[in-house]
């Protein structure tokens, strides 16, 4: 996925489907500049990850 996508769902009030190894995940927050989202699964929000966005795919 590219980084102003990535934004675009962070920002969005609309949850899209974002897979990342699998799994439907939640953005919580885009560094742009670094190219890295913070993301937990949607069934462990409180489990947070911080992953490249090019290995997250939009469904």
């Amino acid at each position: 996925m590219d980084t102003r996508r990535t934004q675009e769902i962070a920002d969005s009030v609309n949850m899209a489907n974002v897979i990342y190894n699998g799994k439907s995940i939640y953005i919580e927050h885009v560094d742009q500049q670094n190219g890295i989202a913070t993301i937990h699964t949607l069934d462990e929000p409180h489990n947070k990850h911080s992953v490249s966005i090019l290995d997250l795919k939009e469904k």
